[in-house]
């Protein structure tokens, strides 16, 4: 399964940026779409996740909470994370993760910057 990727770039802090993945085939058994990020030489971090199965639940990492919100559709196979106010950093190398029962798909990476 490839993604593909859009929606990164370089931004001014307070902006915003929209990324999406979209899945090149079918995912069966969907049960959770998830955002990480790498920041320059720091470990990557799990950002957002949607959980669909076996009970529904959206959760965010304390430092965008309130600022970023996703977007997973198990039916079309894409997950978007709409990010807002964005701040230095947020600075990172995105990351969309598609989970079945047994198996995890990773996109390559959207880089964001986010600088004056």
């Amino acid at each position: 399964v490839h993604f593909v990727e859009s929606g990164g770039g370089s931004v001014q802090p307070g902006e915003s940026l929209r990324l999406s993945c979209a899945a090149s085939e079918i995912i069966y058994n969907i049960y959770i779409m998830e955002w990480y990020r790498q920041p320059p030489g720091k470990d990557r971090e799990l950002v957002a996740f949607d959980r669909k199965f076996p009970d529904t639940k959206i959760g965010y990492a304390d430092a965008v909470k309130g600022r970023f919100t996703i977007s997973g559709d198990n039916y079309n196979y894409t997950v978007s994370l709409e990010m807002n106010s964005l701040k230095p950093e947020d600075t990172a190398v995105y990351y969309c993760v598609v989970r079945d029962s047994v198996r995890a798909f990773w996109g390559k990476g959207i880089l964001v910057t986010v600088s004056e």
